[in-house]
């Protein structure tokens, strides 16, 4: 069943896969770069942010040397700038040492957690990994008949992983986002329909918080405006925050080297 299900999966992705710019490479930068811009963003907005950064820093030792407002003013707009630093962290490390040939050792790179390192190490070096974000946890669940999550859920995925591993996860998340959705899943125009034991499975992940107000609104307002030589204190006054929240949080951005 699973191979069957595996293979009516792959060849249904070769017909549909989405035409991104980072899909067909399969230099670990480049897909690490992607992975990173599309924690938590969404694709649309990755598109050109994407095609504008890996043109001006091609390789992991032109990033590695970038200058930081250099690389804060590609990085804006995708929100978390402290990913960019991470990213840039990790491409030193790469550019002196190479890359790390296994799971482990990729998610000790700064800014790479368990879902970034089995998707760049089964995309673009060859890894046996399932990745596992929130449209496979979603798909799996569903083949299973019930939520799965923890140990059961990476276990799950080990048993039914296809290969290539990275053709299998790109074919799940295209899977996941464009029919196998949240609700009203289209299970007529589903590739694998037969081999799914319950369409209706979902456990909706935590609702994140409101951005207005939030910290992380004032945190992307500051950087902005530390880029484009405004006065930092305005920015609090703007967003209707605190002297005392303004000060705080420029403090923790110098801290972390997002402005000086």
């Amino acid at each position: 069943m699973t191979s069957e299900r595996n293979a009516a999966l792959l060849s249904w992705y070769q017909l549909n896969l989405r035409d991104l710019p980072w899909r067909g490479s399969t230099d670990p930068y480049l897909v690490l770069v992607s992975e990173v811009m599309l924690q938590q963003t969404q694709v649309s907005r990755v598109i050109s942010k994407y095609e504008h950064f890996t043109q001006t820093w091609p390789t992991v030792g032109e990033l590695a040397g970038a200058p930081t407002d250099d690389l804060l003013r590609a990085w804006s707009g995708l929100g978390y700038n402290s990913r960019a630093l991470r990213l840039q962290q990790a491409a030193a490390i790469v550019a002196a040492d190479g890359w790390p040939n296994s799971i482990s050792g990729l998610q000790e790179l700064p800014g790479v957690g368990p879902y970034t390192a089995a998707a760049v190490g089964s995309i673009a070096l060859g890894l046996d990994a399932p990745a596992v974000d929130t449209n496979l946890r979603r798909v799996l669940s569903r083949w299973a008949g019930e939520p799965l999550a923890g140990r059961a859920l990476t276990e799950y995925a080990l048993d039914v992983l296809g290969h290539p591993a990275g053709d299998w996860n790109q074919a799940l998340m295209d899977l996941g986002s464009s029919v196998c959705k949240t609700t009203d899943p289209a299970c007529s125009e589903c590739p694998v329909s037969e081999w799914c034991l319950d369409p209706a499975v979902y456990e909706a992940p935590p609702r994140q918080a409101s951005f207005n107000g939030s910290n992380r609104q004032l945190r992307g307002a500051l950087v902005r405006a530390h880029l484009a030589g405004d006065n930092l204190k305005d920015v609090g006054e703007s967003l209707d925050r605190s002297e005392q929240e303004t000060r705080s949080a420029i403090e923790t951005l110098r801290a972390e080297r997002l402005i000086s």
